[in-house]
């Protein structure tokens, strides 16, 4: 198996990063590590006492669009979750999430490539597969991206596969929704949201009839998949691999989330709504692949240790805001405040 000996994390101050970089740390204790990011959440920490980042070798601040000339210097490896990351923040900054997701995206993996990096991983998604009302999805079904961001990764997806070439093992991660506790904890993925609003409220609202289908992973188990991707030889799946990343009983209706925090948090009272139009975003997932492939790096958490530990870390945080939604446990938000203030102008470049 490869041993990195210089990883670098894009997007690695966001919700993901700070799990993925103690693994990685743990892991490789020897390999130097650098972290890259434009600090849009920095502050954005949650029930921690230390800065997460103190785990790495360097923090360098910048914007994917204009990386420093030296960033990738002597670096054999990197992992890159820079992104504009959900579907709201898409939705609201569609041009920049262009240009940053797309545009930035493979022109970065571009140089990384010719930079001399043997492994680069790339966080995906497998909300690439849009809606579908068949059996669950795997990785030779067509794609239907439906969002600003599902077509942001089908593209890069496409520039990794375009750059395959016997000096370097790339990897598209396709991942099922993030959920579980972060350093950086954001509330505006499913389950978390679940979570909050149960604590701070007693009730969780489903905004669907609660049948469409999700796929989920705690964030601790995308560190040990991405971990996998740094590893992995080209006899594992090729010189570039996209692949499904989750667990199969991890495919979850949504209203079966809803009944499993409640019944983590007795007394939530669960409302749905029979009545609402169909949400297309509904789709379930394949993983044999992965399972094939990766025997020792699949998830380990189950629904429950998640949850658990989400009301265990919102808990430290003595947590009870009822209008969560509009504080900065929202991605969207934090970016919309920067705005307000005059710190971020609307292509979401700093200002001064």
């Amino acid at each position: 198996m490869f041993q990195p000996r210089s990883i670098l994390i894009t997007g690695n101050m966001g919700y993901v990063g700070p799990v993925v970089a103690r693994h990685l740390r743990a892991v490789y204790p020897a390999a130097r590590i650098i972290g890259f990011d434009s600090g849009y959440f920095a502050h954005c920490l949650t029930a921690v006492r230390m800065l997460p980042e103190r785990v790495l070798d360097e923090q360098v601040f910048g914007d994917l669009r204009s990386p420093p000339a030296d960033l990738l210097d002597g670096v054999d490896s990197v992992v890159h979750l820079a992104a504009i990351s959900n579907d709201p923040m898409g939705n609201k900054f569609e041009s920049v999430t262009d240009a940053i997701n797309k545009d930035a995206g493979a022109r970065f993996a571009q140089l990384a490539i010719s930079s001399g990096v043997v492994r680069f991983v790339f966080a995906s998604s497998c909300s690439v597969y849009g809606f579908s009302d068949g059996g669950p999805r795997c990785e030779s079904d067509a794609l239907n991206p439906l969002t600003a961001y599902a077509r942001s990764k089908v593209h890069t997806e496409n520039c990794l596969s375009s750059l395959a070439s016997s000096s370097a093992v790339t990897t598209a991660l396709r991942f099922s929704t993030a959920c579980g506790m972060s350093d950086r904890l954001r509330l505006d993925l499913v389950l978390n949201d679940f979570v909050a609003a149960a604590m701070s409220t007693g009730k969780i609202t489903v905004l669907s009839d609660g049948s469409p289908w999700r796929p989920l992973i705690d964030v601790t188990d995308m560190a040990r998949a991405i971990e996998w991707g740094l590893s992995r030889e080209a006899a594992q799946g090729g010189e570039y691999l996209a692949i499904n990343i989750g667990r199969d009983d991890w495919n979850f209706q949504v209203r079966d989330l809803a009944k499993a925090v409640a019944d983590a948090l007795p007394g939530t009272a669960v409302s749905i709504n029979p009545d609402a139009p169909p949400d297309k975003r509904s789709y379930r997932v394949d993983f044999s692949r992965f399972r094939s492939l990766a025997p020792g790096h699949q998830p380990l958490k189950n629904i429950q240790d998640t949850i658990g530990e989400l009301v265990a870390g919102l808990k430290v945080i003595n947590f009870s805001n009822p209008d969560f939604r509009t504080s900065e446990l929202m991605r969207l938000c934090v970016l919309e405040h920067h705005i307000e203030q005059g710190r971020l102008d609307r292509t979401l470049q700093w200002v001064g």
